[in-house]
């Protein structure tokens, strides 16, 4: 049996943890909060240890889905000592590429590989094993943890050297800011005209504006609830880290600079932890 150490047990860490225990591998986590590992261990078939160090003892494979750059460089630099050569380092935090370029190469020269893995797909697809997962890195190392990967994922693809990973979870967010900016026009325009709105999208949503965004969230967004799902502080924060890297690497982004100012206006309304849709309150409480 494989050993596998989880680090990191958010909305997203802990179901994949759970995966990964469910699909034969024999998991260790580790939280900061230690409640939330305990509660974990009661819910599924693993260990629960008090600190970085412990839970990567010994483990195949350490994965990490933690908040930013910082929790990342923290938790890993701290357990670093303790991981056996040979281990793989899988890490799905939404960081940034430098980060994971200067990571790779300090775990190489310990003679451990190092994946950046950052994922879409969400809470729900995080529950439901659904999630897509795009890697950076030594292929070798992408295809010895790809089966672990694949406990929780529908979709695992290796898009290049060490870096690459964050950099398409980049362009997945590029696109879908401007997409909801839309969507939240959308809905907005069909309020302001009388139309009904379940009407408007039976019709729309079988053609070329269909979009899963348009699937999961244009019901909401009328409804005006956002209590749930991906927070608007998040999406700032990988956006931050896309505009970053298109200044270093002359990419013009104008929609995504002013959608990341919308989501700016979203937090001055306390809507920090509103879902990201939450966009067309905007235009509503600019009525």
């Amino acid at each position: 049996m494989k050993q596998a150490a989880f680090l990191g047990l958010g909305v997203m860490g802990y179901p994949m943890a759970g995966y990964l225990a469910e699909n034969g591998y024999a998991v260790t986590v580790y939280n900061r909060s230690g409640e939330k590992a305990e509660r974990w261990t009661g819910d599924y078939a693993g260990a629960a240890a008090s600190s970085p160090d412990e839970a990567v003892d010994g483990a195949d494979f350490i994965f990490t889905c933690l908040g930013d750059d910082p929790d990342v460089e923290s938790v890993l630099t701290n357990a670093a000592g303790a991981m056996a050569r040979g281990a793989i380092v899988v890490d799905h935090t939404t960081a940034s590429p430098a980060l994971a370029r200067r990571l790779h190469g300090e775990f190489a020269e310990l003679g451990i590989g190092f994946v950046d893995a950052p994922v879409s797909g969400g809470e729900a697809g995080a529950k439901n094993g659904k999630l897509s997962i795009m890697c950076g890195g030594d292929g070798a190392h992408v295809e010895l943890a790809r089966p672990a990967m694949e406990s929780y994922g529908a979709r695992v693809v290796h898009v290049g050297a060490s870096g690459a990973g964050q950099l398409t979870k980049a362009v997945n967010q590029i696109c879908i800011a401007g997409l909801l900016q839309g969507l939240s026009e959308g809905v907005h325009f069909a309020a302001r005209a009388g139309l009904d709105i379940e009407k408007v999208l039976e019709a729309v949503s079988g053609g070329a504006a269909q979009s899963w965004q348009m699937k999961n969230r244009a019901r909401t967004m009328a409804a005006d609830e956002f209590d749930f799902g991906f927070a608007v502080d998040w999406m700032r924060k990988d956006l931050r880290i896309a505009l970053t890297e298109a200044r270093d690497n002359g990419a013009r982004l104008p929609v995504t600079a002013l959608v990341d100012q919308f989501y700016a206006d979203i937090q001055a309304m306390d809507g920090g932890r509103w879902d990201t849709s939450s966009l067309i309150r905007r235009l509503s409480d600019s009525d």
